[in-house]
């Protein structure tokens, strides 16, 4: 039988191969839950290095969330393309999610498109738009991403009287379809920097020729980086103030009814 002072000197060097082990394990632990607060950290790096291999070299994951689909997290890349991966990582897809509901299909990445393009309009001070109101009560408004030299956008614009006789307000941001160092870029600015933009905007539509006044103010630039950010490929491009996009042009009762207000 080993004395009880023995003993202590003989776990003496046990005790100090156990205390570097306990460390280990107490800063694992410290690692895992810095770990989890970032669940999907691994995901991320899977599909970045995927990313890093093809075309599109240099994206990386901006966010990653759940969807209401067992098993598919919803993968916001850098550019704003949006995946929808398996939880590991191993497979993803690019498209649109649908839901099935008892009223019918809804697309459920549409319905996120259509929260970012409310956000990103709403960041617009409504004093930067050339906006044609209603004399009466306002029931809906529309937001037109326009050009002056487009047929389209003309056709659309001879009804805003229309369009406001039905309660619907109309509000202008700026589109140029050839860029913004066109000449249709300039012929909005001047419509942008008249002492009477709705006026000046009614007359160049209509063809007439008015002295360019290309003004600094004129914020022509941001609103075509703010429609080439929400996706706007060609004019007129209206977004309903539920976010809906709605490319080219739609007669007056027809957007109406598309609004609910008919």
């Amino acid at each position: 039988m080993i004395p009880s002072a023995d003993r202590t000197d003989v776990f003496k060097p046990l005790r100090y191969l156990l205390l570097p082990l306990v460390l280990l394990l107490v800063s694992g632990s410290l690692g895992a839950e810095s770990y989890s607060s970032n669940p999907h950290k691994s995901l991320e790096a899977k599909i970045s290095a995927a990313l890093s291999e093809g075309p599109g070299a240099g994206i990386s994951v901006q966010e990653v969330r759940k969807t209401e689909a067992e098993g598919l997290l919803e993968v916001t890349l850098d550019n704003g393309l949006v995946l929808y991966a398996t939880e590991s990582g191993d497979h993803f897809v690019v498209g649109d999610l649908y839901a099935i509901r008892k009223d019918g299909l809804v697309n459920l990445a549409e319905q996120k498109r259509e929260q970012e393009r409310i956000a990103l309009i709403d960041g617009v001070d409504i004093g930067q738009m050339i906006v044609f109101t209603p004399e009466g009560d306002v029931r809906d408004y529309i937001t037109v991403f326009t050009d002056i030299t487009c047929f389209y956008c003309q056709k659309l614009h001879r009804e805003v009287e229309d369009l406001n006789d039905l309660g619907i307000e109309v509000r202008y941001l700026a589109y140029p379809r050839g860029g913004p160092d066109s000449d249709g870029a300039r012929k909005l600015a001047t419509a942008w920097c008249a002492d009477d933009q709705q006026e000046t905007l009614t007359q160049l539509k209509a063809g007439v020729t008015l002295p360019v006044n290309d003004c600094a103010e004129a914020p022509v630039m941001e609103q075509y980086q703010l429609g080439s950010a929400l996706g706007v490929r060609g004019t007129p491009a209206i977004v309903t103030s539920d976010g809906q996009m709605i490319p080219g042009y739609k007669p007056a009762s027809e957007l109406a009814q598309m609004l609910g207000l008919q």
